[in-house]
């Protein structure tokens, strides 16, 4: 594999933060800095992880 936009995996995860993002605009406004921006980050940081780890190039992690 050529960079981690090839994984199975980070393709998931990005499916999964655009899902949620189309979700929490169904939340109520007074959760926008509150609810709505935890689960965002949340949903965001695991492809941005995939992404760091392979960057590591190692398997050891």
């Amino acid at each position: 594999m050529k960079n981690y936009k090839e994984l199975e995996v980070w393709q998931r995860a990005m499916n999964l933060t655009v899902d949620i993002y189309k979700e929490t605009k169904t939340f109520p406004k007074e959760e926008k800095y509150g609810l709505i921006s935890q689960i965002q980050r949340a949903a965001t940081s695991v492809s941005a992880n995939i992404a760091e780890g392979w960057g590591r190039g190692s398997t050891k992690e």
